[in-house]
């Protein structure tokens, strides 16, 4: 058995990163930047007023000044070819360019209008209320890739003037479930069959980490059912494979996958849950057999996939990071593979604290639905103390 570093590091030596694609900006949400993008104007592109009011001169701001209005710049005007002069004022809206001679606005709230004069208040705001040009992002300005685009982001680059965007092709998974025992959800179900569950799970893993996944149907415990379904799936860029991946007479994956062409990187790994697992490649397409049991398989998704589907979008930062709380209950000495536990953690103003659940079974999917990390236990880890600072992994 190799370990989960030796695992997560051969499976990324497989992995073949994707192109990239051009995309209109409403359809990027969420996509990975494949290139930097300059912006080649500044925002705002001209001094421009921050309130409804009216620009003047610095100097007329004093209180009971009666000033000429001598025009009205709504937004989206040309900037007046007439300046401003001393004791007059345009009257001036949010969002509009600031006219020659001006250099600032008194909000309408703090004069009393008189037919075509304004008469300044007693008191009055003292902030110009002017953006200045460029006071945003000026020309030149560069987002950098990689990196996902957020909705903050879609409003920053829309702002630059990005109309398309180049971005990572979503890798293209396909998933197959194998086993004489599963069926689909939402049918009638003989005693002796249970609901196909983990795949929807791994799928919106999948999804949740940029990739596009899709569903084959359930193939047999047959050595014929599981080669077709795998030859239906090279087309993908990944293909998870559920179940069938242990050594029953009825685990026929890594036969399958051998015998299309696969070559097998490594099989079973110091983790728990999750130890039959393997992974190999043929020629762009890579292989990742997963273990049947639901937790075991999401447990995986968490601790491998999603770290492979960043890295195929061309990230850097593509490992899920680890976290230290405070565990509330003892733990007994770990065994000889790496653990991963279904827990709670809680944040207070102080710290975060962690609680393991007593049942870890890698078939309570309940017990994985109340949690929102996994404990780490490295190997033959001593036994643990309440009160102790022990390593997490958040469940995104």
């Amino acid at each position: 058995m190799i370990s989960v570093r030796e695992a997560t590091d051969r499976i990324r030596n497989l992995l073949v990163q994707t192109d990239s694609e051009e995309i209109p900006i409403n359809s990027a949400n969420n996509r990975i930047l494949a290139e930097d993008f300059h912006s080649e104007r500044n925002q705002p592109p001209f001094d421009t007023s921050a309130m409804d009011g009216y620009a003047i001169q610095s100097n007329d701001a004093i209180p009971n000044k009666v000033l000429d209005v001598i025009g009205s710049i709504p937004a989206g005007a040309d900037i007046p070819p007439v300046a401003v002069g001393s004791g007059e004022a345009y009257r001036i809206f949010t969002g509009a360019p600031i006219p020659l001679g001006a250099d600032r606005v008194i909000i309408q709230e703090d004069v009393e209008v008189s037919g075509e004069t304004i008469i300044i208040n007693n008191a009055f705001e003292t902030n110009p209320f002017i953006r200045p040009q460029g006071g945003d992002f000026q020309k030149g300005f560069s987002v950098k890739s990689p990196q996902q685009v957020t909705p903050s982001l879609i409003s920053l680059l829309a702002a630059m003037n990005a109309g398309q965007l180049r971005v990572r092709k979503k890798p293209v998974v396909s998933i197959v479930p194998t086993g004489d025992e599963l069926m689909m959800p939402g049918t009638e179900l003989p005693e002796n069959k249970i609901v196909a569950s983990n795949i929807f799970g791994l799928q919106g893993i999948l999804e949740n980490s940029g990739a596009e996944a899709r569903i084959l149907p359930i193939a047999k415990d047959k050595f014929q059912a599981i080669s077709t379904s795998l030859d239906l799936a090279l087309d993908s860029d990944l293909i998870i494979t559920v179940g069938g991946a242990s050594v029953g007479e009825y685990d026929l994956v890594k036969e399958a996958a051998s015998n299309l062409g696969f070559e097998l990187s490594f099989y079973k790994i110091a983790m728990r849950p999750g130890k039959p697992l393997f992974a190999g490649r043929k020629e762009s397409t890579v292989l990742i057999g997963l273990p049947g049991n639901p937790v075991s398989a999401l447990v995986c998704g968490y601790i491998f996939l999603v770290p492979a589907i960043k890295y195929m979008l061309g990230l850097t930062d593509f490992n899920l990071p680890r976290k230290k709380a405070r565990l509330t209950t003892p733990l007994g000495k770990n065994g000889d593979r790496e653990h991963y536990m279904r827990a709670k953690v809680e944040h207070t103003n102080v710290e975060a604290t962690i609680a393991v659940h007593e049942r870890q079974d890698s078939s309570l999917l309940r017990t994985f639905f109340n949690s929102n990390a996994l404990l780490i236990r490295p190997r033959s880890d001593h036994t643990r103390d309440a009160g102790e600072i022990v390593e997490y992994m958040e469940l995104l």
